[in-house]
């Protein structure tokens, strides 16, 4: 008996799966506010009735690829956080990014669209995991030197300015195109490293 419900079970996570692909590859030609769920379930050869299995309509769809794209993403920033020299860092987050990209840029493109988009479960869902890697970055920064004497108002600041850059770097990398790449690289490490200069030095003024 449990046997058949592993198979039932293995086959409805597959199922799940083959739906998000499907309207992740939908999304390449429109946003997910036009996007049918029959569109969706066509591509996939199920029945209509077969998505509300999984899905309670196309804006939980597009949640849960928002999780698919960015939740597993804590871990990894994490440890990019973790680096002891702030060059490293800047390096390893820009070559993360970069990653990223090169391997899900159906996914980046996805998240860059409906950041903005016009379907609010989902702007919500972008914006509470770009809040999550605010508060974790927010948090690496509060144990260093470098944030002696700042307020918890300024470092959020700070870490919000850096998870911007980040998204702003995978649009770049994204609209890069063959051999662009290196200068989006380039750019950004730059870029980070004079946001990390005016860090050492936002406590000079008056």
């Amino acid at each position: 008996m449990s046997h058949t419900v592993g198979i039932r079970q293995a086959q409805k996570q597959r199922t799940r799966q083959a739906l998000l692909d499907a309207a992740l590859r939908l999304l390449e030609e429109q946003s997910l506010s036009s996007l049918g769920l029959r569109e969706v379930t066509r591509a996939v050869g199920v029945a209509p009735t077969a998505f509300y299995r999984h899905f309670r309509d196309t804006a939980d769809l597009g949640v849960a690829l928002v999780e698919e794209t960015l939740g597993s993403l804590h871990l990894t920033i994490g440890e990019a956080l973790r680096e002891p020299r702030d060059e490293a860092r800047i390096e390893r987050t820009v070559a993360l990014v970069a990653a990223l990209v090169r391997t899900s840029p159906a996914h980046v493109r996805f998240i860059a669209r409906e950041r903005h988009g016009g379907v609010a479960a989902v702007r919500a869902a972008i914006g509470e995991q770009l809040d999550r890697f605010s508060e974790e970055v927010a948090a690496a920064f509060a144990g260093e030197p470098e944030s002696a004497g700042w307020s918890q108002e300024d470092l959020r600041m700070l870490a919000g300015v850096y998870v911007d850059h980040m998204v702003m770097t995978a649009s770049s990398f994204l609209e890069a195109g063959p051999g662009g790449e290196d200068r989006v690289r380039a750019l950004a490490v730059r870029q980070l490293r004079l946001i990390s200069l005016g860090r050492r030095h936002w406590l000079d003024g008056p």
